[in-house]
């Protein structure tokens, strides 16, 4: 598949079929998406891929007040949390007024989406979650921020590719000479 091809099917899933992940596809998930950029190289984040009984503890931290039921299907869950930049990437960061570690997080979490569909898999960024549960579930220290969570798993044969709508191309871009 090509990347125009990647662009145009990816999508945020909400009918995960059931099917459990492959832990060789989510290895191989990984190991594309830890190759993404960061500021000074910093990688300022850690990544837990959860599968399992471990992945349905974590689908329940999404669902508070009703929200994010689907993930109830999803078969494996990647956390990803903040941590120290390097001295490099701070430094720069607050010469320039500028935080680097939500960028670099979110380059990542693109890299994991799109190497996941390249592996026939389907995902969905969630922001909603109990973050102290998020972090008793995967043992990650309670200094550290968890900034997001991704469902992954097989989409459901009923589940269509949408039409993508986004705002007209002049709200967000120009181009100058």
């Amino acid at each position: 598949m090509n990347i125009s091809e990647l662009y145009n099917k990816r999508q945020s899933c909400r009918n995960f079929s059931g099917k459990q992940v492959e832990k060789e596809k989510l290895e191989r998930i990984m190991d594309l998406a830890l190759l993404s950029p960061s500021a000074c190289n910093a990688q300022p984040y850690f990544v837990t891929v959860a599968i399992g009984e471990k992945a349905k503890k974590l689908a329940k931290t999404t669902q508070g007040l009703g929200m994010n039921k689907f993930t109830d299907k999803a078969t494996a869950m990647i956390v990803i949390n903040e941590e120290r930049a390097s001295a490099l990437a701070r430094m720069g960061a607050r010469f320039r007024d500028n935080l680097y570690t939500p960028m670099d997080i979110g380059i990542l979490t693109g890299h994991i989406i799109l190497a996941a569909e390249e592996e026939g898999l389907a995902t969905c960024i969630i922001g909603w979650f109990n973050e102290d549960d998020v972090r008793e579930i995967c043992d990650i220290d309670k200094d550290k921020r968890v900034k997001l969570l991704i469902a992954v798993g097989y989409k459901s044969e009923d589940d269509k590719i949408r039409e993508k709508k986004r705002k007209d191309k002049e709200e967000v871009l120009k181009f100058v000479e």
